[in-house]
């Protein structure tokens, strides 16, 4: 079968950071859905582990997570699926990834495909749905308030993948308002469109343009990208005793000043419970159900916002390269096969 794969960590400029492949069909083992992958999409996490993995020896690595396809085969095991079932799931970190034709997922960690969308549009959501719903309603608990504190989440990086859709969840879901960060016009504009009550300029001090909206000190903090760059501004501008969640990967990460707030600090990483097979892996199956559900009921809608065609080592190189400048806004998605 075909597939996209690197076989040594290079910058994405070089034509062999990532390769077209043959390799073998892989079998379903007992919990396993083999998936006809008909779309996918590139998350920052792909170009993370492209630049700093070391595949297998002799062995090519496969990336990929975000997909949508159909169900060809179950193992032994299976019994949430069927064959011919419209999926889409966000996969593992520790197995072989979903660029390529046909790709292997735990059943407990994926839902059904949204009817009203196309399969690339579900292909944008999976991982990126499961981090913020993880971050806001697990970890950060955003339904239950903070005391004294402005009813309010700000969002940094809102035009981001996931600030794409966690800017939704907040609008759609609860009666926070949503405060988001951008800094060109039309990430701004989008943030606006996706539902955010009020877009910053993260270029900017964040605790003074927080400050300037009037609302007081928000509850909630929930970082996407950057953190480093902005957790003396965060421990600044959040209420006493507020959440603050972070996703991306500082190399450092000095949490003293939100000691004197009481300020708790929550790291969302969406492939824990598949790394870990934890006891309530198939909560993401559930939640993934779920948000096609609310996809279908006009509730949530794709942050799909750029295509780049079919399936080749030579459009992720673009893709990649594109998430790797941080100009990307919503998702890329690619959907067939070159």
């Amino acid at each position: 079968m075909r597939a996209v794969g690197f076989r040594q960590p290079l910058p994405i400029e070089d034509d062999r950071a990532l390769l077209d492949l043959e390799v073998p069909r892989p079998v379903p083992g007992p919990r396993d859905l083999l998936v006809r992958v008909q779309a996918i999409s590139v998350n920052p996490v792909d170009t993370k582990v492209r630049r700093r993995a070391d595949p297998a020896e002799g062995e090519p690595r496969i990336l990929g997570y975000d997909a949508a396809g159909i169900v060809e085969a179950v193992g032994a095991e299976a019994s949430l699926f069927r064959p011919s079932d419209a999926v889409f799931y966000a996969g593992a970190l520790d197995r072989p990834g979903t660029n390529a034709e046909y790709h292997l997922v735990d059943e407990r960690i994926v839902g059904r495909k949204p009817a009203s969308l196309s399969v690339a549009e579900a292909a944008a959501l999976p991982l990126t749905a499961i981090t913020a719903w993880e971050a806001l309603f697990d970890r950060l608990d955003i339904r239950k308030p903070v005391p004294g504190a402005a009813k309010a989440v700000l969002i940094i990086g809102g035009a981001g993948g996931v600030g794409s859709i966690a800017t939704q969840l907040v609008r759609q879901l609860t009666d926070l308002s949503v405060i988001t960060t951008a800094s060109r016009p039309e990430t701004a504009a989008w943030s606006r469109d996706l539902g955010a009550h009020h877009v910053i300029d993260h270029r900017q001090p964040l605790a003074a343009e927080v400050a300037a909206l009037g609302l007081g000190a928000p509850a909630f903090v929930f970082a996407t990208t950057n953190t480093d760059q902005h957790v003396a501004e965060i421990a600044a501008l959040i209420a006493p005793q507020g959440r603050f969640a972070l996703i991306d990967d500082p190399a450092a990460l000095d949490i003293q000043p939100f000691k004197r707030k009481s300020v708790s600090v929550h790291w969302e990483f969406m492939f824990t419970r598949s790394m870990f097979g934890t006891a309530d892996i198939a909560e993401q199956g559930r939640l993934l159900t779920e948000v096609a559900r609310l996809v279908d009921a006009g509730t949530l809608r794709t942050t799909a916002a750029e295509s780049f065609g079919a399936i080749s080592a030579a459009t992720l190189r673009r893709a990649h390269a594109l998430i790797e400048s941080g100009r990307a806004k919503g998702k890329i998605v690619l959907e067939g096969w070159a």
